[in-house]
């Protein structure tokens, strides 16, 4: 049976830190939840995270997921699988385990009903100048592997595919059904452009960019698609692997970039957060845009309750 059509289907990819996992699955509700858990997390860790969780969570097949690797976008695609098989949901969002919404169920699923047959995704043809010096086409003429951190390059170009528009832009992203459509087909049907990211460095970077900018695999998306990403993301400018994380000082930078009156489209996801270092802004969160009341009505009457 088919869960919940409501808009949108979320994908959660998530490795760690079961409490945050479960408690953005709390701050989705209505949604349809596919969860996916790295292979590599310890199963006591992958049991707090899924036991128990609502019949609106499909939890994936897991997949031995990691840092730049090709397998990431393996399980980014069973997760459109899933919910393009399971609802009929107008948009199909991805999220890691360390995200959350920045805006309740009704705001988020009114931006998306005014935009039914758009994707909202921030792609940049490559080369790209903020992907350095090439531009980040060196992603594509070699062939990598990532190890602890590290890329790995082999330093010989190979050939790469003359039908595809490479381009480039952030994992997190709210895709329209039919454009998931045509990522999860490619896949199938493009064996050739499988084996060839396989080798690409940041592959989920990547790969459903190039597929989407490509006319001859998904038409229409140019005039199809927002060019604004939905995440408030807290780079600082420093160098660094992976965003910041964010804790109560940057609670007025959420607040302003979601309540500014001049911003046409805002923010309604940001990232990153976990339990240790952000539960009190995620508490400031909640109360601001109305996230898990059922959720804060029981833990309230349980501090009053003699």
């Amino acid at each position: 049976m088919a869960i919940s059509p409501a808009a949108p289907a979320c994908i959660v990819l998530a490795h760690e830190d079961p409490q945050h996992v479960r408690r953005l699955v709390e701050a989705l509700d209505p949604f349809p939840v596919f969860l996916h858990c790295d292979a590599r997390t310890p199963e006591s860790v992958f049991r707090a995270m899924t036991d128990g969780l609502p019949a609106r969570v499909r939890v994936l097949p897991r997949i031995r997921t990691g840092w730049a690797k090709w397998e990431n976008v393996e399980a980014e695609v069973s997760g459109y699988r899933a919910a393009l098989a399971e609802t009929d949901a107008s948009h199909v969002a991805v999220l890691t385990g360390s995200d959350y919404p920045l805006a309740n169920a009704a705001e988020i699923s009114g931006l998306l009903g005014a935009h039914r047959e758009d994707s909202f995704v921030a792609v940049h043809e490559l080369p790209w100048a903020e992907w350095g010096r090439d531009g980040g086409m060196g992603r594509m003429r070699f062939r990598h592997w990532a190890w602890r951190k590290h890329m790995l390059r082999l330093p010989i170009p190979r050939r790469v595919p003359r039908d595809v528009v490479f381009a480039g832009g952030s994992q997190m992203k709210v895709l329209a059904r039919h454009h998931a459509a045509a990522v999860v087909d490619v896949v199938d049907t493009r064996p050739d452009l499988v084996r060839f990211w396989q080798r690409s460095w940041i592959a989920d970077e990547t790969f459903v960019p190039s597929v989407l900018s490509t006319p001859g695999l998904t038409p229409g998306f140019a005039d199809e698609h927002v060019p604004h990403a939905l995440w408030f993301i807290g780079w600082d400018g420093t160098a660094m692997k992976s965003p910041p994380w964010l804790t109560t000082p940057d609670a007025g930078q959420l607040l302003e970039r979601r309540t500014t009156s001049d911003v046409e489209l805002p923010h309604v996801f940001a990232r990153k957060f976990s339990t240790d270092r952000s539960s009190d802004l995620l508490d400031i969160v909640d109360g601001a845009f109305g996230l898990r009341e059922g959720a804060r009505a029981t833990a309230a009457a349980a501090v009053v309750a003699p």
